[in-house]
Order: structure tokens, then sequence, then C-alpha cells
């Protein structure tokens, strides 16, 4: 993806990740610690509610033994107790019980029969008259019993009624009997903040919760330890206490006993963090948003001198300039070190090539200078020979007119020849200068076949000028030279190979020679907005170690020859926005394409800032 294809972008995305990811992590730790710390508070808050509950529980019970005790020890009552008349003994106790504002009063004789019984039921009063806190009574015991009730459950405080004098004697008991009903369970949660509950024998009697949802809160009765319970769509934290006549915690819940359940919201304590967990997201956010801000500044500062570096590069890739330097611009407070080691060091590569590139265009120049002077050296040094030799020859004494005309001729001829080495020099030597015009390429071509056919003899040039090429905008004299100096070579490499084929005939005793004589081929062809010239011969072809050099300055493999003709006709053709290609094979021959444009003005414009000349070769 080309988003993250650089440094800087892949610094950046990596900070921010590993930033959000640390943030998340210790958000996702400190919410997960916040809410098991909650918890666990709600657990401790529940066990504490529950002793609270029991507590609570005891002090009302002792408050009540204490009163029935008070009224037990009454002279009245007891003096109508004696008598063990139930007539006498109502007259008496009537008002205990607005008095101990109490559920149930009830008093028996020494053998356990009723006496007096108020509130409730008559059948309450049986059933409370058999618990086994009545014997317990008798006994001289101050005793609690727990009675189901439809609305609760009745906490029955029993005391013994004794006569000291003259002898100790129990006449009987007196019990006053308290609900734990709805009442007394919204007076808890009052006081502890915790929704209570009191069910026996696997049913909720009495509840600070609706009543639709006791049947589904009573399956906490007979379960221990804190459990979670699902009501009216709110989670709890539920804790089963048995009630026993002395507040332990007994068995009771699992044989059907009477139970309280004490009742925590789990999910009311946990809305409660909300506002922390907010407070942590919004940290959250601004964290991230800052952390971002941060990576994305020091990705930008760590990345921005390499991005100078690398652009750098990327101009040199691009340009092949290999003496640009880098330039770093730090901000206040951010130079960094690695980078301008880094910069410094390739600058000092780039004045290295530099200075490398510099001494090998002085070597080369001063290697062809060096070829070149061999190669004038060698080609003048014949020339001056011959004309020395002409030049004695007419020193002598009267001589003969054929003499003097033969001297005169060889000096001119190879005047001429020194002429025409020094031409080809300064043609490849110095800038170009084209004179574009229409030109007929096919009768260009014509013209250049009679030229070199005019050279010399030698094999002749066969046409296959394509009708359709169009007149197209060079500078014809240019390429006339250039199509001349390909076909002379073609058709040195003609007699090259008509020599070899007279050498192979000859050998061969009289046989046959060569099946057909060597030609040259010159053709034409147009596609697009492009002709194509192509010169062909059947000669003896370029050897593949010499094919790579045929347009290297001053390489030639003919004697006589300066090696700038093909050069030449290269700089020519591509001068005028055209391609010159080769292709040969040893002893089958060569082809030379030459493809050039219909209209070459753009490119010599633009080459040469429309000045008409090309750039020296």
């Amino acid at each position: 993806m080309k988003l993250f294809s650089t440094l800087r972008s892949r610094m950046f995305l990596a900070s921010s990740v590993l930033a959000i990811l640390c943030i998340a992590t210790a958000i996702l730790i400190v919410n997960a610690q916040v809410t098991r710390e909650a918890e666990r508070t709600l657990e401790r808050e529940i066990v504490t509610t529950s002793a609270q509950v029991d507590s609570l529980r005891s002090e009302r019970a002792r408050n009540f033994t204490l009163m029935a005790s008070l009224i037990a020890d009454q002279p009245k009552l007891k003096a109508a107790m004696a008598t063990d008349d139930p007539p006498t003994v109502q007259d008496i106790a009537n008002g205990y019980q607005t008095q101990l504002n109490a559920s149930l009063v009830l008093v028996t004789n020494n053998k356990g029969r009723v006496l007096y019984g108020a509130g409730g039921s008559p059948r309450v009063a049986d059933i409370a008259a058999h618990l086994p806190a009545i014997l317990d009574a008798l006994a001289g015991r101050d005793t609690i019993g727990l009675l189901p009730q439809p609305s609760g459950i009745l906490e029955v405080v029993t005391v013994p009624v004794v006569l000291d004098r003259p002898q100790r004697e129990i006449l009987g008991t007196l019990s006053a009997g308290f609900l734990l009903d709805d009442g007394f369970a919204a007076q808890l949660k009052n006081i502890t903040g915790s929704d209570v509950a009191f069910g026996m024998d696997g049913q909720i009697l009495a509840s600070t919760l609706p009543r639709d949802q006791h049947p589904k809160l009573a399956d906490r009765l007979r379960t221990t330890g804190i459990s979670r319970v699902l009501l009216g769509g709110e989670e709890y934290e539920a804790l089963p206490r048995p009630l026993t006549p002395s507040g332990e915690v007994t068995p009771a819940a699992s044989t059907g006993g009477p139970v309280a359940v004490i009742l925590r919201s789990r999910t009311a304590q946990l809305q409660s963090l909300g506002t922390i967990h907010a407070g942590l997201v919004l940290t959250a956010v601004f964290a991230v948003l800052i952390a971002t801000a941060l990576s994305f500044t020091v990705s930008r500062t760590i990345a921005q001198p390499l991005a100078a570096i690398t652009d750098v590069m990327r101009e040199v890739s691009a340009t092949g300039d290999l003496t640009r330097k880098i330039v770093l611009r730090h901000g206040r407070g951010w130079d960094d070190d690695d980078a301008r080691l880094l910069a410094a060091t390739f600058n000092t590569l780039t004045e290295s090539v530099a200075r490398f590139q510099r001494e090998m265009s002085q070597r080369e120049r001063l290697s062809a200078l060096g070829r070149l002077s061999t190669v004038i050296a060698h080609e003048v040094r014949n020339p001056l020979m011959i004309i020395k030799a002409s030049l004695h020859g007419l020193r002598q004494k009267e001589p003969s007119s054929a003499a003097v005309h033969e001297a005169v001729a060889d000096i001119n001829e190879e005047v001429a020849r020194l002429n025409r080495i020094v031409n080809d020099v300064l043609d490849f030597a110095r800038p170009i200068q084209f004179e574009l015009s229409p030109v007929n390429i096919n009768a260009l071509c014509r013209e250049s076949a009679a030229a070199a056919a005019a050279a010399g003899p030698g094999a002749g040039v066969d046409l296959d000028l394509d009708p359709s090429v169009p007149t197209v905008k060079t500078d014809g004299e240019r390429l006339r030279s250039a199509i001349v100096n390909m076909l002379i070579n073609a058709r040195h490499a003609v007699a090259s190979a008509s020599v070899a084929a007279a050498a192979a005939g000859a050998a061969a005793r009289g046989g046959a020679a060569a099946a057909a004589a060597p030609s040259v081929a010159l053709r034409t062809r147009c596609y697009g907005d492009r002709v194509q010239i192509a010169v062909a011969d059947h000669g003896v072809g370029i050897a593949p170690n010499d094919l790579a050099q045929i347009f290297d300055p001053y390489f030639t493999t003919k004697r006589g020859g300066t090696g700038l003709g093909l050069p030449i006709a290269k700089n020519i053709v591509e001068g005028l926005g055209g391609t010159i290609a080769v292709v040969s094979a040893l002893g089958a021959g060569t082809e030379i394409l030459v493809d050039l444009p219909f209209d070459s003005s753009d490119v010599v414009g633009s080459r040469n800032g429309r000045t008409g000349r090309a750039r020296p070769a």
C-alpha cells in the first residue's frame, strides 16, 4: 500500500498503534480493577449488613424479653395466675399487648394450658403454646421461638412467671411475639441500605421487594454463601442468613427453617461506577489524541531528514546526476546527528563521484585525443609521404611533362584525401547544424544510391522503395551523407565477401563459385507517423565482439578507415529524432535500420533551445 510505503507513515502508524494499545490496556486494567474492587466492596457490605440485621433482631428480642420479664414480675399477674382461672387472668392481662406493642401475648399455667391469648387467631395461640420454648420457660429459662405466619415470621419471647414466697414456684409462662414482616424488613432497609427478605419452608413470607419476585427469590433460601440472582431485570448479590432463637448461624436453611436473605443490588453498584468509567474513557480519548499528535510530530521530525535524503536520491535516480547534494534543514532543538552524518557521508560520496567523473572525462578526452592523434598521424603520414615523393620527382632537372603531370595528380589526390580526413574529424567533433526542409525520402535514397555507386566500382544497390512514404521534414543533406556512408560500408563488406568467395572458388580447383554475387539493398517503409530506411548487405558481416563497438569513435576494421563514419551517421540520425540499430551475423551479412519521424522540428528545437543546432557529439 502506498499509504505505508514511507518510513514516516510506518513510524506514525507503529507509534500510534502502540500508544493506543498501551492506553487501551491500561484503561481496561483500571476498569477491571475498579469493577473487582466494587464487587469486593459489595460483598463486604452484604456481610456487614447481615451481621447488622442479626444484631438488630437480637437487640429487639432482648428488649421484648426484658419487657416480658418486667410484666411477669407483677404481683397482680401472679395472683391471677395462681387462681388458674382464665377469666381472672384475662381481666388482669388485658392491655399487655398494647403495652408491649406485640403481635401476640400468651399466658399459660404450669401445665402449659392457655390462660390468656391476645393477637392473631386462637389457632396461633394454641400453636405457640405447644412450642418447645414453653417447656423451656416452665423449666425456668427465658427462651425465643420462631413461628411462620402468612405475613411474616412470628418471633415469640417466653419467660417464666415465678412465685418466690413462701417457696419458689413456677406459676406458668408469659409469651410476647413480634412479627418479622414487611414493615420490619423496611425498617432494616432504612438502617442498612440493603433489601431484606424473611422466608421459611421454601417460601418468602416478608420482603422489601415486590411480591411477584418472591418465587424466584425463594430459591436462595436453601443456598449458602453469596450468590447472584436476577430480579425484575436487576442483578442482586444475595446472602441467606438462617434465623435461630439464639441468632447463631445453623444449617436451618437446608432443613426449611427460618432464613433472612440480605440483598444488595449489583446493578446499582456497578451503575455508580458509570461516572468513573466515563471519566476513564474520556481520559483515554484525550490520551490517544495527545499520543497520536505526539507520534505524528516525532515521526515527522525523525523522518523529515530522511525524506530530504530520499528526495535527493530519487532525483539522482531519475536524472542520473550524481553531483547533487543533500541540504538538511533542522528545526530548533531537533538536530538529528545520525541524519546529518548520513547526509555528510552522501555529500562526500557525491563529491568523490563528481571528481571521479571529471577525472574519467578528462582521461576519456585524453584517450580520445590520443586515439584521434594516432589515427590522424597514421592517415596523414601516407599522403605526406606520397606528396614528398612527388615533390622529389619534380626537383629533378628538366622533368618530363608526363612526370610533372603525374606528380601534380598525385599531390592533388593526396591533398583531397587529407582534406577528407580533416573534414571527418571536424564533422564528428563540432556541433551539427541542421537545416530542416521537406524531403522526399524515396528520391533521397535514389540520390544516395547513385552517389555510393559513383564512389568506385563495386556491388550495385537494389532499391525497394515504398511509394506510400510521404514527404518528411528533415535535413536532407545530412541524412543523405549518413545514408551514403552506410551504403559505402555495405559495398565494402560485399567486396570483401566477393574476394573471400573468389578465393574459396579457386581453392575448389575450378569448382562452381558462389551461386549469386553478394549485393546491397536499400529499402523504405512507412508505419504510423514514422518512416524506416534499411541498408542491407550480404557481405562478410560483423563479428559479435565488434558489433557492440561499431558506433564508438575511431573504431574501425578497415584499412585506411577513420572509424568516424558510423558515429557521425548515428549523431545525425539521433539529432533528427530518430534511432539507428544494426543486426549482423558473421558470414551472412549486415542490416542497418534507421527510424525517423515525419517531422523533426520539435525534436531539433527542444534539444537545442529551438536554435536549430544539434548537441555536440
